[in-house]
């Protein structure tokens, strides 16, 4: 899972990269301009996936071809290696909250990326690939917050810290290793409490009393320049870090406590230091800066504490599901209420780096979740690492619509998964 900045609370999960709009609703620079009296994160009651039917609009797949990338390509791959672990089948077949509906089963969702990627390599133009797509794919909308069935889009993204794997007078602030007494479900990695030595369950203690303790002593894995640098590593759950031989460390999120989260961005705004105008990921530095105990007390309020784990290079960062995310490509849902590994289609507006927003009508695949995302109104967009990507996540707030598409259950046998070796091949020649 990811754990993750975003405009509105921070995600979480094996990856949890910073969708800078949480870190200040949650950490990062927020467009908050068009504000609306419905509220995107509100709990969804009932289904969250509506079929549409012949005569509903359908979304303009054609426009989302049009911009297929490199990325594309990879993160439909990373879902068809997911779909072949036998793990992924206990999530299927998923069915609609509420009703029981079924939206799809576990052949069904694995046959629809294999599809996809079929067509995406071999149709010859968008006007042939919509045709075809809308032959042979089920569209299913998301609820959205409304009745127009509004989503909102925030993003994500990994950051770049200075760090080193032993403490010195520059580095002093640790990440700490997952404790051995961390209990979390087996199946959706929530946090469930700690082990006691007796064998009990107890909650665990608050942030300020983890901390002062000493408590995990001795299961440091790196260490970083200051306390809000490891604490923007925790809402992000990743982050790649440079040693000061130039050697690079990837971590990513190994589980959290069940304390509360709360947003670093709502504190400053309720403490008053910040409008919700001027909230950004550098304010929040700058003030840090100059007022380390003010912020340290703000941060003290989020008594959700995140461990972590060293990244292979080419598993980082990865999402909920296990899979490397990948920038313009990946999106992180409510995997509560939408089925994971599989195909999805936005339709919003997204932030450039001049600051403007332009048309983004873009497939993506479903790999990852988080803390905030936590209803049918919201859904997390990966942009990346470094800085570039932070400024990308820290404007993009948006409205937009949500689908996801399944083959139609004719088609499902004649798009059989993959072996594993013939994909790893695949993949080794740049499949």
């Amino acid at each position: 899972m990811s754990y993750r900045l975003s405009f509105r609370g921070a995600l979480h999960g094996a990856l949890r990269t910073a969708s800078v709009v949480t870190l200040l609703v949650a950490l990062a620079g927020c467009r908050t301009q068009q504000e609306v009296p419905e509220d995107p994160n509100r709990p969804t009651d009932g289904p969250a996936l509506v079929r549409l039917g012949p005569d509903d609009p359908k979304p303009d797949v054609g426009a989302a071809f049009a911009r297929k990338s490199f990325y594309l390509d990879r993160s439909t791959n990373e879902s068809i290696g997911w779909f072949q672990k036998p793990s992924a089948q206990t999530w299927f077949p998923f069915l609609n909250q509420g009703t029981k509906e079924q939206v799809c089963t576990y052949e069904q969702a694995a046959a629809s990326v294999v599809a996809f990627r079929e067509l995406l390599q071999n149709a010859p133009s968008a006007e042939e690939f919509t045709s075809k797509f809308n032959e042979m794919f089920e569209v299913w909308q998301s609820v959205g917050y409304n009745q127009k069935r509004d989503v909102r889009f925030t993003g994500y993204f990994s950051p770049t810290f200075k760090a080193d794997r032993s403490p010195s007078e520059r580095f002093k602030y640790p990440l700490y290793r997952r404790p051995d007494n961390l209990l979390s479900d087996p199946k959706s990695g929530q946090p469930l409490g700690r082990r006691m030595p007796d064998g009990s369950t107890a909650p665990w203690p608050s942030r300020v009393e983890i901390e002062s303790s000493g408590m995990f002593k001795g299961t440091e894995l790196v260490w970083l320049e200051s306390p809000l640098d490891a604490y923007i590593v925790q809402v992000n759950g990743s982050a790649k870090l440079i040693m000061p031989d130039e050697s690079v460390m990837y971590v990513g999120y190994a589980g959290k406590t069940d304390g509360e989260y709360v947003g670093l961005g709502q504190s400053f705004m309720d403490a008053g230091i910040l409008k919700k105008s001027e909230l950004s990921l550098a304010a929040i530095r700058r003030y840090g800066k100059a007022h380390p105990d003010e912020v340290q007390t703000l941060i003290n309020r989020n008594n959700s504490f995140v461990f972590f784990k060293e990244y292979a290079p080419g598993a980082w960062p990865a999402g909920s599901i296990g899979t490397r995310v990948n920038e313009d490509a990946s999106i992180a849902t409510d995997k509560t209420i939408f089925p994971r590994g599989g195909l999805v289609m936005v339709d919003t507006l997204a932030n450039t780096y001049k600051g403007g927003m332009v048309e983004y009508k873009n497939f993506m695949l479903d790999q990852d979740t988080g803390g905030a995302i936590r209803a049918a109104g919201r859904a997390d967009l990966y942009m990346g690492a470094g800085a570039p990507a932070e400024l990308l996540a820290g404007g993009q707030y948006a409205t937009g619509k949500m689908y996801y598409f399944f083959l139609k259950p004719e088609f499902v046998a004649q798009y059989p998964l993959p072996s594993a070796q013939k994909r790893a091949a695949s993949t080794n020649s740049g499949g």
